[in-house]
């Protein structure tokens, strides 16, 4: 019997590699159609993100320009320093009450010399434009330097947080009428003194530098005590979390024997990397403070809160990564003679250090960004002055960045808000950078086996 004879049809059933049957039809379509969903959740999550930082930058980029008022006077040395020895401790004595009534009086003879009061405007409505810290800022600076006594000099004084918000857009003449911290007049004089080029908005490094403010002085509120306390607490994670967690997981990975007890160990090392950080933050209040005393709203007691939450995320990276060296590198090393520890230290470490300093970079990122441990802790208190330099300063109290936000989105002032959106703008910088500094490591020290 012939191959045409046992076919039916008689004909033989041929295909070609050319030509696509319905089975591999169905194939390509199904992967095109993967394609099509594959993009369009990369659209929508590049939409999203772009949308959130519009939002982000369109509120907070205002808040790295604020309002100031420039004129010059001549600083009064029979009142600001009245034993005339030009001496900053006994100059010190004359309180911001005493700048402040210098301060008001230049303004009002720099306006009025102008001649651009609108009718019916009061000496104190003049004096009302300026912020309450402008004063404390001339006192600082007239400490620095007491040869400006008796010398005419520019004056840039803080303006009022609701001049200041006229020029950003948040406060129009109609609801100057309703606002009891700022009337019609002052707008108008206001908008007459940007156009003399008495008044400007310029870019503010206080908003980096400077501490915190009171609810009743939007305008002068800083990132400057947060920062610090940040930096602290990062400096303490990065002390502590990074040796504890690398050691630990070269151990587990590397030495540790496999039985009954490292399998606990790792159930509850994943268990902690999934723990909710205000659990952290509960933990650190019970023992850091409660029992060990140490003070509250301080960096030191921030940084071991966020190195308890950080240890279990490098512990779980770090092994991951030592987990993809190829055990032939191990194989090769111990084949010609060299330890256990040789082989781990000279050869598979060296290896996975790129995704070891990946994940211990994203963990610090990560912690960067926490809150509710922190506000558990205290660092939510109102934080006015500088903490010292290291060791001595983080037992000091202090704030952070993140902290910071949440507290000026608390606060009834719209000009918080946007205090609020150029701190997160400032920590989404911070976290800009360490990533990028974990890409950059990481090329570094790749190697290729």
């Amino acid at each position: 019997m012939t191959d045409i004879s046992a076919h039916p049809s008689g004909k033989r059933k041929t295909s070609s590699l050319l030509q696509l049957d319905a089975r591999t039809k169905r194939r390509n379509a199904a992967e095109r159609r993967f394609q099509i969903y594959g993009l369009v959740c990369i659209g929508i999550a590049m939409v999203a993100l772009v949308m959130l930082l519009v939002s982000i930058f369109s509120g907070g980029a205002s808040a790295f320009r604020q309002t100031f008022a420039t004129f010059e006077m001549t600083l009064p040395a029979e009142t600001l320093d009245p034993d005339g020895n030009r001496n900053p401790e006994e100059m010190a004595k004359v309180t911001t009450i005493g700048y402040q009534n210098v301060l008001r009086q230049g303004l009002v003879t720099a306006v009025r010399g102008a001649n651009i009061v609108p009718e019916g405007m009061t000496d104190a409505d003049i004096t009302g434009m300026l912020s309450p810290e402008a004063a404390a800022d001339l006192r600082n600076r007239v400490l620095n330097n007491p040869e400006l006594l008796g010398q005419q000099v520019e004056i840039d004084a803080l303006a009022h947080g609701r001049i200041d918000g006229y020029f950003k857009g948040r406060v129009t003449m109609q609801s100057a009428e309703r606002d009891a911290n700022v009337t019609p007049q002052r707008l108008q004089l206001a908008q007459a003194m940007a156009d003399n080029g008495l008044m400007a908005l310029r870019f503010n490094w206080g908003f980096v530098t400077k501490p915190d403010a009171s609810d009743q002085r939007p305008e002068a509120a800083g990132l400057g005590v947060a920062l610090l306390g940040s930096l602290y607490m990062m400096l303490v994670v990065l002390v502590l979390s990074v040796p504890i967690g690398v050691a630990a997981s070269i151990y587990l990975e590397e030495f540790a024997p496999k039985n009954r007890w490292t399998d606990v160990i790792e159930v509850n090392i994943s268990n902690l990397a999934a723990v909710p950080s205000i659990v952290f933050g509960i933990l650190g209040l019970a023992i850091f403070i409660n029992f060990f005393h140490l003070p509250q709203s301080a960096s030191i007691v921030g940084g071991l809160v966020l190195t308890l939450m950080t240890i279990p995320t490098i512990i779980i990276s770090t092994r991951a990564a030592l987990r993809a060296v190829p055990p032939s590198i191990r194989d090769a090393a111990l084949g010609v003679g060299a330890s256990r520890m040789q082989a781990v230290f000279h050869h598979v470490l060296p290896l996975a250090m790129p995704g070891i300093l990946t994940g211990t970079i994203i963990g610090l990122a990560q912690a960067l960004g926490e809150t509710a441990p922190l506000l558990l802790i205290g660092m939510v208190a109102f934080v006015r002055d500088y903490p010292d330099g290291p060791p001595a300063g983080l037992f000091d109290p202090a704030s952070a960045l993140p902290v910071q936000v949440y507290n000026w989105t608390q606060r009834a002032d719209p000009a918080f808000v946007e205090r609020s959106s150029g701190a997160i703008i400032v920590l989404l910088a911070f976290l800009l950078v360490m990533n990028a500094v974990a890409i950059i490591l990481r090329r570094k020290f790749e190697r290729r086996w």
